[in-house]
């Protein structure tokens, strides 16, 4: 079977290696956000698309919550005493990738390009792709002021109020031919349990038209009124909506046909089933590295068909 997951942040990274557990490495594709992609000393870094690959290489930073486990900071050091803001905090073992996509795309390589290179010399036989070679950027305009995602969240740590999230460069952004090809040889879309506002709204936004509903599942991020992981809710109150699992059900239902809903709120289920769903009650909380989840999605399209195509 074949599967697309849409991650962003490290809730979809997560169950993108729940499903990497179940199946061939080669059968599983991750489309990753690239909105919150930042330039720094002259690198392009790619948060998203880099969380995938180190939890799917088994090198992700659980304690810190992004970058290589076991990292040290000389680098950054040297840069702080010459100066340089280091609010941004790069690993040593992170510069490395960042240097080696900086070369290829200095060469002419497109981002994808550098993503798949960069999964084989970490040993992954997943892909994972970007959502578009196209530079879009997250910005959030505040009470003061108008901030890059980097700067929002790490400098200024989320602390002015916000009033809008723009994506610069979305109208012009394509899906490339990889992204196509994988979304519409998959047998199962799922838009992972990542924060639907910033980390999923740019992928749908670019390739969200050519999501086969039919095939696509969607994996609601809030249990119990409470994001497990970032500030998912405080964001959706942030722009007027709901902070529960029925207000992301109605963000997705254009694009998925079939939701899933913590145990814990099981009693929304027909909430969710009149908004054209298909309801999945588990266990969404991944505390067994995303397996359980990722089983419990197979195990809803398994035997079902692949609808339409």
């Amino acid at each position: 079977m074949k599967v697309v997951v849409l991650a962003g942040g490290t809730g979809g990274a997560m169950l993108a290696a729940g499903f990497q557990s179940l199946l061939s490495g080669r059968d599983l594709t991750v489309v990753a956000n690239t909105a919150d992609d930042d330039e720094f000393w002259g690198l392009l870094v790619s948060p998203d698309v880099d969380a995938v690959i180190y939890r799917l290489a088994g090198a992700f930073n659980d304690r810190d919550g992004y970058g290589v486990k076991g990292d040290s900071f000389h680098s950054l050091e040297a840069l702080e005493r010459l100066g340089e803001p280091a609010w941004f905090r790069i690993g040593d073992k992170d510069l490395a990738t960042h240097l080696v996509r900086a070369e290829m795309l200095r060469r002419g390589a497109r981002l994808t390009e550098t993503s798949l290179e960069l999964c084989r010399r970490w040993g992954v036989d997943a892909q994972v792709l970007p959502m578009t070679d196209d530079r879009v950027r997250t910005r959030f305009v505040t009470d003061r002021g108008v901030f890059s995602f980097q700067e929002y969240f790490v400098k200024e740590r989320l602390k002015p109020a916000l009033r809008r999230i723009d994506f610069e460069g979305i109208e012009s952004a394509q899906p490339t031919a990889e992204v196509l090809s994988a979304l519409t040889e998959a047998d199962v879309v799922v838009i992972g349990p990542s924060n639907p506002l910033i980390s999923i709204a740019p992928i749908l936004k670019v390739a969200g038209s050519v999501l086969p509903r039919s095939r696509t599942v969607a994996i609601t991020p809030i249990v119990g009124g409470v994001a497990l992981k970032g500030p998912t809710v405080e964001m959706l109150r942030a722009m007027g909506s709901e902070p529960s699992a029925v207000a992301v059900a109605q963000m997705y239902a254009a694009v998925a046909s079939v939701f899933v809903i913590d145990s814990l709120d099981a009693e929304l289920a027909p909430a969710i089933e009149e908004l054209g769903y298909r309801a999945i009650v588990c266990d969404t909380v991944m505390k067994d590295g995303g397996s359980g989840l990722a089983a419990a999605v197979l195990a809803a399209f398994e035997g079902a068909g692949t609808g339409e195509r």
